[in-house]
C-alpha cells in the first residue's frame, strides 16, 4: 500500500527529473495541463508539434501529459517505446462521440469518399482513415486532395463547418463535438467583449460557428499563442481550454488575458476535466512504477500509422 503522508511529502519537480534522468524518459505535455505540468515537461505544444516529438523521440520512455489519443498517436508513430500516460482515464469528449462501429457504417454510406479524421479520435478512427489532421494543418490537409474527391470530415463538426468556408469543398462532416469548446456563452463573450472595448476575442475552430463569426482570429492552440505574442493588442478574450492562458502570460507578461465565459454559472472558464485529470503526483508514480502504459494491437497500429504518416508528411 502506498503511504499517502509520505507521498504528499515528495518533491515532485525533483523526482520527477531524477526518474527522467534515470530512466532515459521524456515527458510531452499539451498545453491544456495544470501548469506545473506545463513547466517541467521537454516538450510542450500543440498535437501537431507533439505528434512530431513523439516520432522524432530517442528516449526510451515516453511520458505524456495529454489525453489517451495523444498517447496512443504516441505509440502509434513510435511503436518500439514505452509510452506512458499517467491517468489512463484521462479521455476525450470529442473522440467519445464517434464509435469505431458506428463511423464504420457511415463510412460505408459514402465509398468513393476519402476519410479525413481530426487527430482527437481513437485509434480505431484513425485505422479507419485515409488521412489524419490537427486544427493546426488541416486547411493544408483538405487543400492537399483533389477537388474530384469526396470528402468525409469526422469527428468535428464545428471543425468541420470551419474547413468548408476555409476551403470552399463540400464536406460530409461527422456529427461530433468538444463538450469544451461547444461550453462557451455567445451571449457572456458578446457581453464580455462590451466591457472590455480594447480587448480582441480569439478563438478556437472547434467553438460553435456563431462564436467564430465574432472573433478577431481562429487558430489552433499554437496560432491562438503565436497570434497574441505578434499582435500589438494588450487585452485578449480567449475561447479554447484555460490551460493555454499560463504559456500566454509566461510570453507575454505584460498582457491581459481573459479566458472567454460559458454558460454554466458555477464555471468562470471552460476547461477540459479530462485534461486536468493528470497531476505532478499521478507524472511522478508514473515514471516510477512505467505504468499506465499503452498497450495496442500490432495490426490496429499498422493501420492507423498510415493516415499519421500522410499527415506529417504535408509541409
Amino acid at each position: 500500500m502506498i503511504n499517502n503522508a509520505v507521498e504528499q511529502n515528495i518533491d515532485f519537480n525533483k523526482e520527477i527529473t531524477r526518474l527522467k534522468k534515470e530512466k532515459n524518459a521524456v515527458i510531452l505535455a499539451h498545453y491544456y495541463q495544470e501548469d506545473a505540468i506545463q513547466d517541467i515537461a521537454d516538450y510542450l505544444g500543440d498535437s501537431l508539434y507533439l505528434a512530431k516529438m513523439a516520432k522524432e523521440a530517442k528516449a526510451d520512455i515516453i511520458v505524456f501529459a495529454g489525453v489517451h489519443f495523444m498517447a496512443e498517436t504516441a505509440k502509434i508513430i513510435n511503436p518500439q517505446k514505452k509510452v506512458l500516460l499517467p491517468d489512463l482515464k484521462a479521455g476525450c469528449s470529442l473522440a467519445d462521440s464517434c464509435p469505431p462501429t458506428d463511423f464504420a457504417a457511415f463510412k460505408k454510406q459514402y465509398p468513393e469518399a476519402i476519410v479525413v479524421t481530426y487527430i482527437n479520435c481513437s485509434a480505431e478512427i484513425k485505422a479507419l482513415s485515409d488521412i489524419v489532421c490537427t486544427s493546426t494543418n488541416a486547411v493544408d490537409v483538405i487543400n492537399s486532395i483533389s477537388k474530384e474527391k469526396q470528402i468525409i470530415f469526422a469527428p468535428d463538426k464545428n471543425l468541420g463547418r470551419y474547413l468548408i468556408k476555409q476551403t470552399g469543398r463540400e464536406m460530409i462532416l461527422w456529427d461530433g463535438a468538444c463538450i469544451v469548446h461547444e461550453a462557451f456563452s455567445f451571449n457572456k463573450i458578446v457581453a464580455l467583449a462590451k466591457e472590455n472595448p480594447t480587448a480582441k476575442f480569439i478563438a478556437h475552430p472547434e467553438s460553435e460557428s456563431q462564436v467564430l463569426d465574432i472573433a478577431h482570429y481562429i487558430g489552433s492552440t499554437s496560432g491562438l499563442l503565436n497570434f497574441v505574442q505578434k499582435d500589438s493588442c494588450d487585452t485578449f478574450i480567449v475561447a479554447t481550454e484555460a490551460g493555454i492562458l499560463h504559456e500566454m502570460q509566461k510570453r507575454c507578461p505584460s498582457k491581459q488575458f481573459i479566458p472567454a465565459p460559458v454558460e454554466d454559472d458555477t464555471c468562470a472558464c471552460s476547461e477540459c476535466a479530462f485534461m486536468k485529470l493528470n497531476t505532478m503526483e499521478k507524472l511522478y508514480r508514473c515514471l516510477k512504477d512505467e505504468t499506465p502504459e499503452i498497450k495496442l494491437d500490432l495490426q490496429l497500429m499498422n493501420d492507423a500509422r498510415l493516415p499519421i504518416e500522410r499527415m506529417l508528411a504535408i509541409k
